[in-house]
């Protein structure tokens, strides 16, 4: 496990991620959490008391990471952007990605969909795996179930459809 601190950083204008705070990993300290990676993979650990799980570290360009630094975290360590924080992380080895038996079920029936959603790595498809299930209504999943087989048919990972979608809502 890596223990060290940081500051609690915001994207300005950044293409999608745009307002988003983070933390930074230097490379030296990615190397020691999961050595000879360049692609995004899960770490747990502790933001301050903080405990976390499951959550991606991003590439960052020259072997560094980013930790996206979402809402759940700042109201858990109660810190934004500019403060200090104490992080101790290490590889979360335990993360597994369960596909939705309602999305398994579309995807019988799309399997060129599910062959897309397949090829991606499994931190991408988490991102449409938590999306479906962070949906608070039965409704609401129902439409998010239909816009990731709309989307992997579409040959598109999960930003580009969110792009997609807001463009519809503002068009």
């Amino acid at each position: 496990m890596v223990e060290f601190d940081t500051i609690i950083y915001q994207f300005g204008e950044f293409g999608d991620k745009t307002g988003w705070t983070y933390i930074e990993i230097a490379a030296d300290l990615a190397e020691q959490i999961k050595p000879g990676t360049r692609r995004a993979f899960r770490v747990k650990g502790l933001l301050d008391n903080f405990e976390i799980a499951g959550k991606s570290l991003l590439p960052f360009g020259e072997g560094s990471f980013i930790l996206p630094f979402n809402q759940e975290m700042r109201k858990g360590t109660r810190k934004k952007c500019g403060a200090m924080l104490h992080v101790k992380l290490e590889e979360d080895k335990d993360f597994k990605v369960e596909t939705p038996p309602e999305l398994e079920e579309c995807f019988d029936f799309e399997p060129d969909a599910a062959e897309y959603f397949y090829s991606l790595t499994k931190s991408h498809q988490g991102y449409f795996i938590k999306w479906i299930n962070d949906a608070k209504t039965p409704e609401t999943r129902v439409k998010r179930i239909e816009h990731t087989v709309k989307a992997t048919l579409r040959k598109m990972d999960y930003g580009m459809m969110l792009r997609e979608m807001k463009k519809e809502r503002q068009g």
